[in-house]
């Protein structure tokens, strides 16, 4: 009985030595099949075009194609929520937003998934400032004019809010301006910049894909990016902090992230090979066109980002008396 307990015992070691060295040997080997890449927004814009380059990057760089499938629905939650229900083995990333990273967190009464711990953090891939605009018959020619002529006039000015970085860029400015602005909503910020230009409104915070043709083309004025740095897609335009509001930083951006207890190893051959492609020139150039400027970085940083910006936006929204629906 003896013998046979021992050999029990040793057998249940060596299936359980066996399970660490396929797990093992699995990490080293990855992939050994395709990957698949959830985008949480539709085909077509800024997100979608870096997640397929991204996915043509990685097939190449990997041995295994990497695939992408887009889950724009209810915000991208089902899209964060699919991948944060998935196994935890990398076969199943997210390509995520600001939306489904502090967004819906500051919009949305009941998300499905926690932004910080139902996810390994892999790279920030990109950031998409806004541009500051402002109708051409507005008085003031840089920010710091800007925000003494909103002083000096207390709810004259409105701004457009079509999109909830639009809102919550514009708050912000407010907050550390002291200054009082009008708040208009539309759908879109589509249709705002068409009431921007009309003088509907007088201040609109819109992506630079969207604002910088109306700057060029002298239809609109612009006056600052919301970036902490200034944008390669619009150097000569100053940042908010340039331009007299410190402290100021509110963007889009886009991350990737694997399901929480994706092990270790996975996440750091990700990342390397993210971070590669996105140094690759046309990778950035195509980013440029959209508005985007590349921004790599390490799974602890962008962990320490998500905090950061979802208690951010969630403060700005109540600032702003927003109601979560």
């Amino acid at each position: 009985m003896r013998h046979r307990a021992l050999l029990g015992h040793g057998l249940i070691a060596l299936a359980a030595l066996g399970l660490v060295w396929e797990a093992a040997h699995g990490q080293s080997n990855y992939p050994s099949r395709p990957v698949k890449m959830i985008v949480a927004v539709g085909a077509g814009g800024a997100t979608d075009t870096l997640a397929r380059k991204l996915a043509e990057q990685l097939s190449k760089s990997m041995g295994q194609p990497f695939i992408v499938e887009n889950q724009p629905a209810a915000s991208g939650m089902i899209a964060a929520q699919t991948v944060a229900r998935a196994a935890p083995d990398g076969y199943t990333l997210l390509i995520g937003t600001n939306t489904t990273h502090a967004g819906n967190q500051a919009f949305i009464k009941s998300v499905p998934y926690d932004p910080i711990n139902d996810f390994e953090p892999i790279t920030r891939l990109g950031l998409a400032a806004l541009l500051l605009g402002v109708n051409n018959d507005v008085p003031a020619k840089s920010v710091q004019e800007l925000t003494a002529y909103a002083k000096a006039h207390p709810g004259k000015l409105a701004f457009g809010a079509g999109t909830g970085s639009a809102r919550l860029a514009t708050e912000l400015y407010k907050a550390i301006a002291g200054i009082d602005l009008l708040s208009v909503p539309y759908k879109g910020n589509q249709q705002a910049l068409v009431d921007l230009r009309g003088g509907q409104i007088q201040i609109l915070f819109g992506d630079i894909a969207l604002m910088q043709p109306q700057v060029k083309t002298n239809a609109v004025r612009g006056l600052a990016v919301s970036s902490a740095k200034r944008s390669a897609v619009v150097p000569d335009l100053p940042t908010m902090q340039e331009a007299g509001v410190p402290g100021y930083e509110l963007v889009g951006w886009i991350a990737a992230f694997a399901p929480a207890k994706t092990p270790a190893p996975i996440v750091k051959r990700l990342n390397e090979e993210m971070n590669k492609a996105l140094a690759d020139k046309d990778l950035v150039e195509t980013l440029h066109g959209l508005g985007v400027d590349a921004a790599p970085g390490t799974p602890d940083e962008l962990r320490a980002w998500v905090k950061s910006e979802t208690k951010k936006w969630g403060d700005l929204a109540r600032q702003a008396g927003i109601q979560p629906e």
